[in-house]
């Protein structure tokens, strides 16, 4: 009896199902490995977590509401980085953009006593507007995603210190002049005492990019662009007008993460935000969105935030 080599095997059927279904069960390991590293580093935390009067300190309510708090803003541009990132781009300007929206709102609501609302929707216009002229950068002129973000991070950070004249914006509050409307002050609070206004935020950005991509056919369109663009483009996607959506996008979660900024630090600085893109990039990445192709997920990526906001502290 003659016993069959291994490679004389691999060309059988059953064997080429073999591999296929192993090559699913290792795509869907790396695809959820944030996932698993969250519950790994959540199961030695406990482990690890002193006690005061018998109870855990890390599974305290104030204590998760903290790390929470802590990743909301790194997670809200996070989630904006997965949509350039799945396009197979990139965008190094978000930390200069919190920077210049934290600066923005902490002018606008103290120095030109606007009230919450008017202070909201200009300065996410600007961030908006920084992402549309990114994007039209990108898909118009075909400059390369990297030269155009770092140079929008130099302009933003610019602004920044134009706006502020260099130093921070101290925000407070009350109903005289040069003071912000009290209700803006909600942002450092907590539902109920428990649940913090940011990490409310994050997940409401978080359910609504989850949806956009799952249930829309813009989603088709940038994991279509990831996979492989020229083939998008003859398939009659348009590339270039889902690009410059997508910057925006970008830019417009980064705005909203310097409103938090702001309000959870009650200020304004030129400086803030510095290496938030390096953060927000590594979250992307390490939730499981690929930087070669269009893959990846936002749920991967908010498990991400929080496991390396918890590596880093």
């Amino acid at each position: 009896m003659i016993t069959p080599r291994t490679e004389d095997l691999r060309g059988l059927p059953g064997n080429d199902v073999v591999r296929t279904r192993g090559a699913e069960i290792l795509d869907r390991v790396f695809r959820f490995q944030s996932l698993f590293g969250l519950v790994a580093v959540f199961a030695v935390a406990i482990v690890a977590s002193p006690r005061r009067n018998g109870e855990l300190i890390f599974l305290s309510p104030g204590n998760l509401g903290n790390i929470v708090r802590a990743v909301s803003e790194i997670g809200i541009i996070a989630i904006g980085m997965t949509f350039v990132i799945l396009i197979g781009g990139i965008d190094l300007s978000v930390g200069a953009i919190l920077g210049l929206a934290a600066v923005g709102t902490a002018a606008l609501l103290v120095d030109n006593g606007l009230g919450i609302a008017e202070t909201v929707i200009i300065v996410m216009l600007i961030g908006l507007a920084i992402g549309v002229l990114q994007g039209l950068a990108v898909a118009r002129l075909g400059i390369q995603a990297f030269i155009v973000t770092l140079a929008g991070l130099q302009v933003a950070r610019g602004l920044a210190r134009i706006w502020s004249g260099g130093v921070g914006i101290p925000i407070a509050y009350g109903d005289g002049p040069e003071e912000a409307p009290p209700a803006f002050s909600v942002l450092s609070g907590s539902l109920n005492g428990i649940l913090p206004v940011p990490a409310v935020i994050f997940a409401g950005f978080g359910v609504i990019a989850v949806l956009v991509l799952r249930y829309t056919a813009f989603a088709r369109h940038v994991y279509a662009i990831g996979g492989n663009e020229k083939a998008a483009r003859l398939a009659g996607v348009p590339v270039r007008r889902v690009k410059i959506i997508v910057y925006a996008i970008c830019g417009l979660t980064a705005a909203v993460a310097g409103i938090v900024h702001a309000g959870q630090l009650n200020q304004g600085s030129p400086n803030d935000g510095l290496g938030y893109e390096l953060d927000a990039i590594a979250a992307v990445v390490i939730g499981g969105t690929s930087l070669a192709c269009g893959s990846g997920t936002v749920l991967g990526t908010m498990a991400a935030a929080l496991l390396h906001w918890l590596q880093n502290h």
